[in-house]
């Protein structure tokens, strides 16, 4: 066992003990979460609580913890679609289709990339309790490219450089409408939303440094845009809270403004294109791009010839 204790600060405060839980650890699924608060392996102030406790300021949580999920809550093999552009016995390269989640959550226990890839590679990194090989995530509606880890060598230096910025990540978008210019950055910083805590928001006071640029690719009848987008930092929802910040979301995403009342978009049109990195194993520059999945080539074609009409 492992052993925290933390001591609750005031911009944590207020917050439900279970949804603290799952921002600080995001590598224990929920339902393990659960048994933890109802066991006496987690205590605040030295007694049990509900999983809807409400945090105060200076609460002092201890909490004991394995240091391997248990056995059956570890994610088993299953076939899974996915498209791999590049594999070798150190790395892979895929593309994730949207509506595909990455690894097993609350409500997707299984189905997800992360039993397709256990399913394809016998060998993976350990990565976090259940997300065996993942050194990146995508949302589940966003597709395109990832970077699979094979081994936990490869792991930890994949990692190492995406926290260092060596790996540069290329996204496209049809965003909603088009913005004033015709390229930008945006450096705001994003956390959690204070209400809705299904959504990350700019949050000027306490959040994480986010940076994202964007530059316009083509302007449409209707209002809408497409554009190249990139990211130098890899906060969660970060091109759809910092897009949806200019008035501009990301075209289909309900969470963020997104949806039309002229073109139909079934998920947030955005894309994981393109990956340049060097291989750590064999020092070799590498460029992998992603074709743009149907669903968006088919509304990028109607918006073309000015038929996006739903």
């Amino acid at each position: 066992m492992a052993v925290r204790c933390l001591q609750i600060e005031a911009q944590d405060a207020g917050l439900r003990l279970d949804h603290y839980l799952v921002r600080l650890l995001p590598e224990q699924s929920r339902s393990s979460l659960d048994r933890l608060i109802r066991s006496s392996l987690l205590l605040i102030n030295d007694r049990l609580v509900k999983p809807g406790y409400k945090l105060r300021l200076g609460d002092t949580i201890s909490i004991e913890l394995s240091v391997e999920p248990s056995k059956e809550e570890k994610p088993q093999p299953q076939p899974v679609d996915f498209h791999i552009l590049f594999e070798d016995e150190h790395l892979a390269v895929i593309s994730k289709p949207p509506g595909l989640v990455v690894h097993p959550a609350v409500g997707h226990a299984d189905g997800t990339l992360v039993n397709g890839l256990l399913y394809r590679y016998k060998e993976l990194s350990s990565g976090e309790g259940d997300r065996p090989g993942l050194v990146h995530r995508l949302d589940r509606d966003t597709s395109g490219i990832m970077l699979i880890a094979r081994t936990e060598a490869m792991h930890r230096l994949l990692s190492a450089a995406f926290k260092e910025r060596q790996i540069r990540k290329t996204y496209h978008a049809l965003l909603l409408r088009s913005p004033a210019a015709v390229a930008g950055r945006i450096d705001l910083p994003i956390g959690r939303h204070p209400v809705n805590r299904q959504k990350m928001a700019v949050r000027q006071r306490d959040g994480r440094p986010a940076v994202t640029n964007w530059r316009i690719l083509e302007q449409f009848r209707n209002g809408c845009c497409f554009a190249e987008i990139g990211i130098e930092t890899g906060r969660t929802h970060q091109i759809r809270v910092h897009m949806s910040s200019l008035g501009v979301p990301v075209l289909g995403d309900a969470l963020y403004g997104g949806k039309s009342q002229i073109v139909r978009a079934d998920r947030q049109l955005l894309h994981a294109s393109e990956l340049i990195f060097t291989h750590p194993a064999t020092g070799q520059s590498c460029r992998f791009l992603a074709p743009l999945w149907p669903d968006m080539v088919e509304v990028l074609t109607q918006l073309r010839e000015g038929s996006g009409l739903a």
